[in-house]
Order: C-alpha cells, then sequence, then structure tokens
C-alpha cells in the first residue's frame, strides 16, 4: 500500500501524523511511504530522518493525495485538502465530524472512506488513538490556565498553589476522563483546590480512590455545576461523547456569575465544547474575554509540545495503520472491530452513529 503523510495546514499545527520509526515499520512490512518535504519541522523530525528510514520526500502536497491509497493525517482536513482527496481513498486522521458541516459534507461527496482517530474504539469503551492527545491536553489545560490566571492579559492574578497564608485557588473540572485525571495531576502538583464533577458514581468512586481525597468529587447536575462554577479561579471542559458533539453543560448565565478574570480552558471544544460561550481559538490568539471571564478555545492544544505529541500519537497509531496497509482497508476492519468502530463514513454512508445523530442522519450499519 502507499502511504501518504501531508505537512499539515491548520493554522499552529506543527505535529505531524509518523515518526521515521514508523515510516521503518510500514517500509518493512513492504509499504511505500510518501512524505511531504518539511511535514516534520514543526516537530523536529528533519527529512533526511525519515529518508533514512525509508520514506520518499515529495515536494507538494497534491502529489502526496494524488498517489497515497491511504493519507495519514493529525487534524481534520481543510477545504483545499478535501478537494484533493480521491474516491475509495482512506482517510486516517482526527475528524471531529460532529462540530462542522461543512467538513461533514465536504467528505460525504467525496467518496472517501473516513476513519477518526478519536472514534477507534475498544469493547470496553477505551479510546486509544484519543488517549495520547488526551493525557496531554488535559495536562495542558492546567498550564494554560495557571498562565492566564496571571494579571498580564486580564486574568485575576492568583497563583494556583497560593503561599502559605494564602489560599490556593480552585480548580473545577468538569468530566472524570482521561483529560480530567491528567488534568487533576498537573493542578494537584501545583497546589490547587481540586473539584472534579462527573455524571457517573462509580467513576467518581474510583477518583476518589486514586486521589486518595485529596480532591472534592461532585455529582454532576445543572445546580452542582452552576455552583461550582461561581468559586472557580479556573474551570476545565473535559467532557466526551465519541463522536457526538460534546453536551453543553455551562450555559452564557453561568459564565456572567464567575468571578471575573476567571479563566475557562474547554478542552472539548473540537467535538463543539461543553462551555457554551467557548468559541474555537488558535495558538496566536489563545484566548478571547467574554462577560469578564478569559476563554481559551485552542482546537489543537497538543501542537504545542509537538514534539512529544507526534511521538506519543505514532505509538498509539501504528499498529491500526499497519493493520490497514497489511490486510487493506475492508479486512482490517472485519478482522478488528475497535477499528470498525472508527469508521464515520465509508463511500458516502454515515456509518457511524454518534456523528449520524449529529445532524439528524440515519445511519447506515457498516457491514
Amino acid at each position: 500500500m502507499i502511504i501518504g503523510v501531508p505537512k499539515e495546514i491548520k493554522e499552529g499545527e506543527n505535529r505531524v501524523a509518523i515518526t521515521p520509526a514508523g515510516v521503518r515499520s510500514l517500509v518493512e512490512a513492504g509499504h511505500r511511504v510518501l512524505i511531504e518535504g518539511g511535514a516534520g519541522e514543526g516537530s523536529n523530525l528533519s527529512d533526511a530522518e525519515f529518508q533514512r528510514a525509508g520514506a520518499t520526500m515529495l515536494a507538494q502536497d497534491q502529489e502526496i493525495f494524488g498517489q497515497a491509497d491511504m493519507v495519514l493525517k493529525v487534524k481534520e482536513p481543510l477545504a483545499g485538502e478535501v478537494a484533493m482527496l480521491r474516491p475509495g481513498q482512506v482517510l486516517f486522521t482526527y475528524l471531529h465530524l460532529a462540530s462542522s458541516r461543512e467538513l461533514f459534507e465536504g467528505l460525504r461527496k467525496s467518496d472517501v472512506i473516513g476513519i477518526g482517530y478519536e472514534t477507534v474504539q475498544t469493547t470496553s469503551g477505551h479510546l486509544p488513538l484519543l488517549t495520547p492527545m488526551s493525557e496531554i491536553a488535559g495536562r495542558l489545560a492546567v498550564q494554560e490556565g495557571a498562565y492566564h490566571l496571571r494579571a498580564y492579559g486580564g486574568g485575576r492574578g492568583v497563583l494556583l498553589g497560593g503561599v502559605p497564608g494564602v489560599p490556593p485557588a480552585d480548580v473545577v473540572i468538569l468530566g472524570g476522563g482521561i483529560v480530567g485525571i491528567n488534568a487533576t495531576k498537573v493542578a494537584m502538583g501545583f497546589g490547587a483546590h481540586v473539584t472534579i464533577i462527573d455524571v457517573n458514581h462509580e467513576r467518581l468512586r474510583y477518583l476518589d480512590d486514586i486521589m486518595h481525597g485529596n480532591v472534592i468529587t461532585v455529582y454532576s447536575t445543572p445546580f452542582s455545576i452552576e455552583r461550582a462554577t461561581r468559586y472557580a479561579d479556573l474551570l476545565i471542559g473535559g467532557v466526551l461523547i465519541p463522536g457526538a458533539r460534546a453536551p453543553r453543560l455551562v450555559t452564557r448565565e453561568m459564565i456572567k456569575g464567575m468571578k471575573k478574570g476567571s479563566v475557562v480552558v474547554d478542552v472539548s471544544v473540537d467535538q463543539g465544547g461543553c462551555i457554551e460561550t467557548v468559541e474555537p481559538t488558535t495558538h496566536a490568539s489563545p484566548v478571547r474575554i467574554i462577560d469578564g471571564v478569559l476563554h481559551y478555545g485552542v482546537t489543537n492544544m497538543p501542537a504545542a509540545v509537538p514534539r512529544t505529541a507526534t511521538h506519543a500519537l505514532t505509538n498509539a497509531t501504528l499498529p491500526y495503520v499497519l493493520a490497514i496497509a497489511n490486510l487493506g482497508v475492508e479486512q482490517a476492519v472485519k478482522a478488528d472491530p475497535a477499528l470498525a468502530r472508527g469508521v464515520n463514513l465509508w463511500r458516502g454512508k454515515v456509518v457511524h452513529e454518534g456523528v449520524a445523530e449529529a445532524f439528524g442522519i440515519k445511519p447506515t450499519p457498516l457491514n
């Protein structure tokens, strides 16, 4: 199989979809890997490293899309990339289709097989290709929140951990999943006062156990969320429904009740966001101030640490990429239920229930 890796063109995106080690594994398995020149520069991976691993370097993304049987990316394709896709081509990347009708319609018309990293899901419910980026985003959410809480730029001027005689900041985390756990670890490391809100009782019990009672766990209701927003210095949204649009848990009225200069970081903004007032932002201009509250809505947070993120992503995706390349996409999907759950679109047909529901469409069974 010919696997193509173009350079990411989303603003501020420095990751690349594969490392030289991943290239070598594919080449040794008998496949050809095409990489656009400069694709790895943002992650401090040179063209020479990819060439030594066996990749063929090409100058233009049109060549990549024109020759590849499977296109590997990090972020969802932009309009110019969608226009280059070919019928029957496999597109394997983070898709987040539920948050963009334009992309959804464009990929349907392109007649590709679209597999979303974020919807590959094991029988136990684990999301193996989303997990490494969620771990990074959860940790970065606290770091970015701490940075923007400084007085410069409009923050409350609060130090997360406080100092002797001055209490620490209050960090409220919506969602006790991978993002929530990693945000909690970092917030606790800073010395902050942490509250986790989740709708799953068993999850709350688990979090209480592993955190040894050092965090407050709260069952999620509109009342409990509204109460928590009023005392939060930093509010982190980490709620996920695989493939579907994130539920809106924090309303505009709740934001108006927050302390002036407090910060919200919505990690679920890729899926539409769980905070009503958050809009997608970029690394170049990450924050908007609404009702006196700083809103951080960067849609590709791990791009801030691209070398770490690129290696973590390839470690997770490579087994699935190899399976598709070795078996062909149809047999690979038949052989692995987790990969099958990752399929969003199959040549114009909407097969993922969450994506179909987001647009009011009846899904077509993958079989």
